[in-house]
């Protein structure tokens, strides 16, 4: 098995709330094996984290304090950017819908924003996003077919730099490295989920690109404060991104 292969297997197993639910079965273990205090405590502590680590409110302030935080962007200021580069977030082979494979809920979201940027600024659009790692090459087409298509059907818009094979962030880098090199293009607007932000826009300056970070889904209260410390599928998701992100960081390239 490839290294790059194991990523998502590993990274899977040491988040939330894979991590936490090993946690719990270790310490229901102990209490089979008799040792129950130690038992009662290890599940406690794992059921508590889960807990925390399901609320909104616990995601966000995770978010400022493991993450730089990077404000959002106003199309003024990209006046001196020479391109909008936006990376994918994954597809959705299964859209009966639609008839065809749909950019997924983040892909979605940043294409979204990316195409704003764009009809505001003037400026050319380019994607990057291929197949992932976590994803079983040839069950599902690469991210650039379901972009392009989004980006026509709903807003009018043909990217002019495509990267249909990058596997993660730093390949992400690299690669456009190659295509907008082409064209004499180093300034670049990059489009991504705030979670994010910081990585990629560490793996594009490292590849030579003066970067604006453009960030989407910026983390904030969304419900009523006493809701906010409720568990929510939201809350562990965004708390899941923000720790892989801020170990990512640690790790890369990524």
């Amino acid at each position: 098995m490839l290294p790059g292969v194991l990523k998502p297997i590993l990274s899977s197993l040491a988040l939330p709330p894979a991590i936490l639910l090993i946690l719990i079965g270790l310490g229901l273990a102990l209490v089979v094996l008799r040792r129950r205090m130690a038992g009662v405590v290890l599940a406690g502590i794992g059921t508590c984290m889960l807990w925390l680590l399901s609320c909104h409110w616990v995601a966000t302030a995770l978010a400022a304090a493991l993450l730089p935080q990077v404000p959002a962007v106003t199309p003024e200021r990209l006046a001196g950017v020479q391109a909008i580069v936006v990376l994918g977030g994954g597809v959705l082979r299964d859209a009966p819908e639609y008839g065809a494979p749909q950019p997924n809920s983040y892909s979605a979201a940043r294409l979204r924003y990316a195409a704003w940027l764009a009809r505001r600024t003037g400026k050319p659009l380019a994607f990057s996003g291929g197949v992932g790692w976590a994803s079983v090459r040839g069950s599902i087409p690469p991210e650039d077919e379901a972009a392009r298509w989004l980006l026509a059907q709903d807003y009018g818009l043909v990217p002019r730099w495509v990267d249909a094979a990058s596997r993660d962030t730093h390949e992400n880098a690299q690669r456009m490295r190659d295509l907008l090199g082409r064209d004499g293009v180093r300034r670049i607007a990059l489009v991504t989920h705030s979670w994010h932000m910081p990585r990629a826009a560490d793996e594009f300056e490292q590849a030579g690109f003066q970067v604006v970070p453009a960030p989407t889904g910026l983390p904030s209260p969304q419900v009523r404060p006493l809701l906010e410390w409720m568990p929510s599928t939201d809350g562990l998701t965004l708390s899941r991104l923000v720790i892989r992100e801020a170990v990512a960081r640690l790790v890369q390239p990524g």
